[in-house]
């Protein structure tokens, strides 16, 4: 009866205590269910077989990691990333589909290292917040994102086209400048050149016609007006400053080039283009020389009248079109009688001109060549010998004119200087209401008194 009464309470205890193992169970195993639904949504998934084995298009491979993984539209929601662009249609299937761009699901886009590393615009805010598990399986596909101006930096460049060849390269001819005037025949005119060991050389022709005449810029003879005539001398050293005179001053005004200088055919070729007579400078020995040295084969009282021939007609030989030559210094070549007559002879039997600078006050090659009929004129003033400004080249200026309203003529030589030039074109201007012809050298020849 106790044995009875013992075990009584024994069995009810087993009854009673299935229940709660049974309970304890079935938590488990519901535990470990959700942990395995959970981890389903955190792990990282891994490579379908055909998204494996898929090539990006052509065009997506400079933005696109290489090592980036593709995951399919069935397992996590399509997010675009924002270096896509050609993000699918909204009609386009997504459960096992290729895509042509990388998608990835927002949590490999925060922890894939590869997709870290690339250089792609940040993604906007409503792309990169990771869903719920409940959202990743209703949420709609994300609409495209507008590609960002950096992103759109970072397209692929599109092929450059060939470019235009540049053209070749135009003749070194400078433009006849606006104030051209009457161009000027073109030089040289073949019945007056002679051929010559140093080189073409200017002659009369069979005809008589003379290079002084035929290479002059003509003038209207019968104007009664008192005649300046203006040369600029020196040329041919200095691009800019020849190219300033040939543009800068009116085409009246005489350019004289020293025969030494390079390009002087082109030069002189430019200056008649653009209406501007032109001498030939004659280098010649000066008092103070080798102080003062006048250049290249210039022609020395030392010398024998054969020889300084041979350097003057190696200057006339070194370009054509020309009137004459003017000296360049020369205070003691030109008052040598014995040294200036060869010179003179030679230049009378070519038919070409002389301009006595008159750098020496005691010079005899205006009074020579009177005696030798050889076509001369005389300077008159020198512009800017002593003193360079504006202020001394007008008060040249306005003694020229002075001297051309007493004796009818008047000549003056400058230099290439820039405030010269300007000078001289801005006083040009000035010559129509004061009744003065502005000419070139060979409309004052032989009209000046010896001296």
């Amino acid at each position: 009866m106790n044995d009875e009464t013992n075990n009584q309470p024994s069995r009810m205890s087993g009854v009673a205590i299935l229940p709660w193992t049974v309970s304890f169970v079935l938590l488990l195993v519901l535990a470990g269910t959700l942990a395995m639904v959970g981890f389903g949504f955190t792990a990282d998934p891994q490579p379908a077989p055909e998204m494996a084995t898929t090539e990006p298009p052509a065009h997506a491979e400079a933005q696109q990691p290489p090592e980036t993984e593709h995951t399919s539209a069935a397992e996590h929601p399509s997010v675009e990333h924002p270096s896509a662009e050609h993000p699918p249609a909204e009609d386009e299937p997504t459960t096992h589909a290729p895509t042509p761009e990388p998608i990835l699901s927002p949590v490999e886009e925060t922890h894939s290292e590869s997709a870290a590393d690339a250089p792609v615009a940040p993604a906007p805010p409503a792309a990169t917040e990771t869903p719920t598990p409940e959202a990743a399986h209703t949420a709609p596909p994300v609409p495209p994102v507008t590609p960002t101006a950096s992103a759109a930096t970072e397209a692929p460049a599109v092929p450059e086209v060939a470019a235009v060849p540049p053209a070749p390269p135009a003749p070194q001819v400078a433009v006849v400048p606006r104030n051209s005037g009457r161009s000027l025949a073109p030089a040289p005119d073949p019945g007056l050149v002679e051929s010559s060991p140093q080189g073409p050389l200017p002659k009369i022709g069979p005809d008589g016609r003379e290079p002084w005449k035929v290479y002059a810029r003509p003038f209207n003879g019968s104007d009664k007006r008192p005649r300046v005539a203006i040369i600029l001398g020196g040329l041919g050293l200095s691009s800019a400053a020849t190219e300033a005179a040939i543009q800068g001053l009116p085409s009246a005004v005489t350019l004289a080039y020293q025969p030494f200088a390079d390009n002087i055919q082109q030069w002189i070729r430019l200056s008649r283009a653009a209406g501007h007579e032109v001498l030939l400078n004659l280098p010649m020995e000066p008092v103070d020389f080798p102080a003062n040295d006048p250049g290249p084969r210039a022609l020395f009282v030392t010398l024998s009248p054969e020889e300084n021939q041979d350097r003057l007609r190696w200057a006339l030989s070194r370009v054509s079109g020309y009137v004459g030559v003017m000296n360049h210094m020369g205070s003691r070549f030109t008052i040598s009688r014995d040294a200036m007559h060869p010179i003179l002879a030679e230049l009378k039997a070519r038919g070409l001109l002389f301009v006595d600078a008159r750098s020496a006050a005691r010079s005899v090659a205006t009074v020579m060549a009177s005696e030798m009929q050889v076509p001369r004129a005389i300077n008159d003033r020198f512009l800017d010998n002593r003193e360079v400004s504006r202020a001394s080249v007008d008060a040249r200026l306005a003694e020229v004119e002075r001297i051309a309203k007493e004796a009818g003529v008047s000549i003056a030589i400058g230099q290439a200087f820039p405030v010269t030039i300007e000078r001289i074109a801005e006083w040009a201007r000035t010559l129509e209401d004061k009744g003065i012809a502005l000419v070139p050298i060979s409309a004052v020849v032989d009209r000046q008194s010896d001296r």
